[in-house]
């Protein structure tokens, strides 16, 4: 069977379209967050079975990676450490994206998760990372966090019941 020179030049046409195209799509990038200059690339929990799961059942981070927990409103937030295997700094951030507390949250030996950690004042965002690398950020309270890339609006998070 051959292929007549209009038909492969018809096709050549429809693939080049479809791949220039594609190509002008805006990119979606990476969503990242950064405070005083270092940044983390973050897995997201938007909802409300993302967010009780969290880091749960990982047994490594990388230093420049963690979560954001996005609410869709500012309340007191209160976080421990169910079924984790690595030690967290946690950063409470309120709605105007400066962060209200920190803390270090170590592993439990049975990793119920007893221990609370709350934000202390209203919190919209939490951001978990390996622990240790918020101090050797120099970060501290009160510093503003910059969210980057494609993280959704807040408004957009699933409520809590």
């Amino acid at each position: 069977m051959r292929i007549g020179a209009w038909t492969l030049l018809v096709c050549f046409a429809l693939y080049a379209v479809i791949v220039v195209a594609d190509g002008c799509k805006p990119a979606r990038s990476a969503p990242r967050v950064r405070i005083n200059g270092t940044t983390w690339f973050v897995d997201l929990a938007v909802t409300r079975k993302e967010r009780y799961k969290g880091l749960s059942g990982r047994r490594d981070l990388s230093d420049s990676a963690g979560m954001l927990f996005i609410f869709p409103d500012a309340a007191i937030r209160r976080f421990c450490m169910r079924g984790c295997y690595i030690p967290l700094d946690i950063a409470f951030i309120g709605a105007d994206l400066k962060i209200v507390r920190m803390a270090t949250m170590e592993v439990e030996p049975d990793r119920a998760g007893r221990r609370i950690y709350d934000s202390g004042r209203p919190a919209q965002y939490v951001l978990e990372v390996p622990a240790g690398t918020l101090a050797r950020a120099s970060i501290a309270v009160g510093d503003s966090v910059e969210l980057l890339g494609s993280i959704p609006d807040a408004t957009k998070a699933e409520p809590d019941p």
